[in-house]
């Protein structure tokens, strides 16, 4: 019987990082990254921030997202993450969701007193 070895993979010839030629210039840098103001996140807080508010139909459409991803995106990022006070109120239309100026004094760590030593 012969014993077969697999052929090992060789590597490259030079191990030495590739030296740019020196003939060629780099490409002009580019302005920084543009704004991105067009954004789903952006456009959603936009119309919540409206005076009307906006429903989430009116989300959904707006994003392309299913309903359960837009009221997870205010669960999780409008409330939680960047803070905003979100207030909802029931009308013939569904349910109208807005953010408020403030958040409610009694939500702000900076208004709770300091617990009494005793």
């Amino acid at each position: 019987m012969s014993s077969f070895k697999p052929k090992s993979r060789s590597r490259s010839k030079s191990t030495k990082h590739r030296q740019s030629n020196p003939g060629k210039t780099a490409p002009a840098p580019t302005a920084s990254r543009p704004s991105r103001g067009a954004t789903k996140h952006n456009r959603v807080l936009a119309l919540l921030r409206a005076k009307g508010g906006a429903t989430i139909a009116a989300l959904a459409k707006a994003t392309d997202w299913q309903p359960h991803s837009v009221r997870g995106f205010l669960a999780g990022i409008v409330k939680k993450k960047l803070g905003l006070n979100l207030t909802s109120h029931k009308t013939d239309s569904g349910r109208v969701y807005r953010i408020s100026s403030m958040k409610p004094a009694s939500d702000r760590p900076e208004a709770k007193p300091e617990p009494s030593q005793a």
